[in-house]
């Protein structure tokens, strides 16, 4: 099983469509995880059925049994995130500034706070409407620790593959460089970076390189709209070259590419154009070079 995780510096580059198309062009045998847990969208194009969904707990938060509590107020001392404050006469927790570091746990006497794990989002199974598997997942709303909602996504993607004999788990991962890009390029074995020919793309391009280079591993570009700034995209492949990144292709700026997303469609199924047949070359360069990693 080999593992394929694209990423952008920016949000904005056409990285889960791409991603979607790529994953159609793979087939039955890829099983696809959509990590951009905190904005997920892959569902738009793929259409999922969650056949299987569970809750996600992780962190915690403290609680207090007010029939226990004395009301030494021992716990809001040492609380350094203020999150113990005295509400109707009483110490309470304020779970927006809980920490989940246990300190008033280990030192209340009456031994009256517990901590409660935190329901952080829900991650689900799919079948997809273009017959492989999705892995997907939907951090909530002002949760935390979407790094380790990215692994459990990324693990039963792994699972799933192996379980089927399937050969390749493609990961649309989160834009940035932050925690849950972290969390999506452990255990990669090829990176594809998406651009565009922009000074923002380009800066932030450079940024998600320097983390992947401490990752150690292989990676290559595809820059999107590379005909909409012909000297920054210049630019970009100067960049690439130097730092010996796999320039896999240049995708054209066309209209359809929209027109696409807003039916619901990857742009290789929308029409048989020449972005269908730019990317269908970039996977199969894509491939070659996780083969060539055996």
């Amino acid at each position: 099983m080999k593992e394929i995780v694209v990423i952008s510096g920016k949000g904005g580059t056409g990285k889960t469509s791409i991603t979607a198309s790529l994953a159609l062009i793979g087939g039955r045998d890829v099983v696809v995880a959509d990590c951009d847990v905190d904005a997920a969208d892959m569902h738009l194009l793929l259409q999922p059925d969650y056949a299987q969904s569970e809750d996600f707990y992780s962190g915690l938060t403290a609680v207090i049994d007010q029939e226990k509590c004395s009301g030494c107020g021992q716990c809001a001392e040492v609380c350094r995130f203020d999150g113990i404050p005295v509400i109707d006469s009483r110490y309470q927790v304020n779970p927006l500034n809980c920490e989940g570091c246990s300190y008033c746990f280990h030192i209340c006497p009456e031994k009256a706070i517990v901590m409660n794990e935190n329901n952080i989002g829900k991650w689900h199974i799919s079948n997809t409407r273009i017959g492989n598997t999705l892995v997907h997942a939907r951090l909530g709303i002002g949760a935390e620790n979407s790094g380790k909602l990215v692994a459990k996504v990324k693990n039963e993607a792994r699972r799933i593959a192996l379980e089927k004999g399937g050969e390749i788990v493609i990961v649309d991962g989160s834009p940035g460089i932050g925690c849950p890009v972290v969390s999506s390029l452990s255990g990669a074995d090829f990176v594809v970076l998406v651009t565009e020919p922009t000074l923002s793309a380009l800066h932030d391009l450079k940024r998600a390189y320097e983390l992947v280079k401490r990752f150690h591993l292989k990676a290559g570009c595809i820059i999107n709209k590379s005909d909409l700034n012909n000297r920054v995209t210049g630019t970009i492949e100067n960049y690439l070259q130097k730092e010996s990144i796999i320039h896999i292709s240049s995708l054209p700026y066309d209209e359809t590419f929209t027109r696409a997303m807003t039916m619901g469609l990857t742009i290789v199924e929308y029409d048989n154009n020449r972005l269908k047949a730019i990317l269908t070359e970039s996977w199969q360069k894509i491939k070659k070079q996780i083969k060539y990693e055996e």
